[in-house]
């Protein structure tokens, strides 16, 4: 198995998990079907940048969600003011 590595997120460290299985299963279940088509589509040349990709989706980040709240509310504001 592999060792995570780690980051700081918010201000503390957090473990990146560094393997197919350990990325998967960090991922919210409803990311789990597109994780599992990128790994399995990714060829020797993509493989090192699709795991990249996924091992920092997979990174829990607290200020994440408000982030998303807040532009999907702006979203939703610029919508109704139209």
């Amino acid at each position: 198995m592999a060792e995570p590595l780690k980051t700081w997120v918010a201000g503390r460290e957090v473990d990146v998990p560094n393997s197919i299985p350990d990325i998967r299963a960090a991922l919210p279940p409803q990311r789990r079907a597109d994780f599992d088509t990128a790994i399995n589509e990714a060829g020797v040349h993509e493989i090192h940048a699709v795991m990249r990709h996924w091992m920092l989706e997979a990174v829990p980040d607290p200020d994440a969600d408000a982030t998303m709240e807040r532009l999907a509310r702006e979203e939703a504001e610029r919508h109704g003011a139209g």
